[in-house]
């Protein structure tokens, strides 16, 4: 399991990264980095954006559980 781990948690990083830069607000891939500037919050979430929420922090808890087994397999 300790060799597969390291593989496990660069996909998870990447899937991550990808997962959050979705969720700007603005569909345009400009928006992800920086582009379409509104400066409101978004609190209420709906359909896909809700789903893509979700799935963030699943990923996140995935990658803080398998970075923190890593510690106890060495």
């Amino acid at each position: 399991m300790k060799e597969i781990l390291p593989y496990i948690q660069i996909v998870l990083s990447l899937v991550l990264i990808g997962s959050i830069l979705i969720q700007q607000r603005g569909a345009g891939m400009g928006a992800a980095f920086g582009g379409g500037s509104d400066g409101g919050a978004h609190t209420q979430r709906r359909g896909v954006e809700k789903y893509i929420f979700y799935v963030t922090i699943v990923l996140g808890i995935a990658f803080f559980l398998t970075s923190f087994a890593s510690l106890f397999l060495e």
